[in-house]
Parts: C-alpha cells; structure tokens; sequence
C-alpha cells in the first residue's frame, strides 16, 4: 500500500485541471466536500499540549523509516514518557471487511483481513473504525518490544486536531505513516485508499502497553486515550 504517492500526484494534478474548467459554484462544493479539522479536538487534550511535548525525539528505533517506497529513510521512532512516537504522512488504509468505500474496486492494494481482529474474529472495520498501521517487526524496530499491542490507544494529530485511535494492522518493516479510512476521514483528510492521504504533518503517539477492549470499541479508545494523554503530558 505504499506505492501510491504516484498515482496520487498524478490524480491531483487531473483534479486541478478539472476544477480550473468548473464554474465558480462548482469550485465551492469541490472545496466543501472535504470537512474542516482545524481546532477541533477529540476529548480534553489538545492537539498543541501534545505536540509540545513531542518536539524533540529522543530515538529508539535502530535505524530509521521511508515515508513511501520512493523517498529516503529519515523518519526515526521516538519514547518518551510511556510513548513511542513518530512524524510522517498518512496512506489510508482500507484493509479488513469488504465495505462500500473499501473494497477491491475502490482500492487497488485491498486486502480483506487486518493483522488484529475484533472480539468475534472478524477482520476490522476500517471505514467505520479509526486505527493506525505500525511498521511489521525487523532490524529497524519491533514494536512488540516497545510495548505496543494490538488494539494499543494511538493519538494521531493533524492540522490541530487529535483523533484517538487503535493499532489495527500491521505494514512494510520499512515504511511508517498509515492508518484507516475511519480515521482520515475524522482528521479532515481525503480517504479515499487510492488517491487521498496526507503528503506530511501527521504525528502518531502510541501508548505502551495499553489495550482497548473490545477493540473495534471507539468511544473506548477516546475514554483510556484521552486519560492516557493526561498522563503523558504530566509526566516529565
């Protein structure tokens, strides 16, 4: 799922030609139909206090990440306070349960099952339910090691907005910076698993050895996060 960068280019650079021949209320609904994130926040910690406290990166990773398969590695994982953390882009997400928006059709690198599976068994949800994707385990970083879970509370921070999320999936051992449909969506982000994401600007901040129960549990992964950012903003 990480050769889209691309595709996206390609599809941005069509969607600008298109909306240059579109008469000025065409421009306006092309622009109101992806929402506004900014100054919102999910329960009572604020995108700015958490971003605060992770301005400096103290490295745990051994080495370091790509964002895609064509850019360098320069994304290090970070600890502190009970965390780990990273600074990357967002590719969306669309693995698990063959819904509307993710399905085969809708998303060339669809697969139908996710690495952590909801309390009956099934696969999860990624239209419907907000997780990160981490790195699958080798030389640079085993997340199991650092403490992180399956179904782990996530705090994923864009454009001043915080969206509590699970460790839902697992990726490429030398890409970071993917997450669900459900959870670009939430931050304002284009979702759509083949042309949308972020370019940069989104930091993950995932919290050791914690665990949503059930896991496809949202307002769950609101309640411990938002506790769990609390914390980690109190701790030196």
């Amino acid at each position: 799922m990480r050769t889209r960068t691309l595709a996206l280019a390609a599809a941005s650079g069509v969607a600008l030609l298109a909306a240059a021949a579109l008469p000025a209320t065409a421009h306006s609904a092309q622009h109101a139909a992806v929402p506004k994130a900014a100054g919102v926040k999910e329960g009572s910690v604020s995108a700015a206090d958490l971003l605060a406290k992770v301005k400096n990166c103290s490295q745990i990773s051994n080495g370091k990440y790509k964002s895609d398969t064509e850019t360098s590695a320069n994304i290090p994982v970070c600890g502190k306070n009970g965390a780990v953390f990273w600074k990357a882009d967002m590719d969306v997400d669309c693995d698990g349960q063959v819904t509307s928006k993710c399905n085969a059709d809708t998303d060339p690198w669809f697969q139908d099952d996710t690495a952590f599976h909801q309390s009956n068994g099934k696969p999860l949800n990624a239209e419907k339910l907000p997780y990160v994707v981490v790195p699958s385990s080798s030389g640079i970083w085993n997340y199991s090691s650092a403490g992180i879970k399956g179904g782990g509370v996530v705090a994923v921070i864009y454009n001043d907005k915080v969206e509590y999320a699970v460790v839902g999936d697992t990726g490429p051992n030398k890409i970071i910076g993917e997450a669900s449909y459900a959870t670009a969506k939430a931050l304002g982000i284009d979702p759509d698993p083949e042309t949308g994401g972020a370019e940069s600007g989104v930091t993950y901040i995932l919290f050791k050895n914690s665990k949503v129960s059930p896991i496809e549990s949202h307002s769950a992964a609101v309640s411990l996060g938002d506790s769990l950012a609390e914390k980690f903003l109190q701790d030196n």
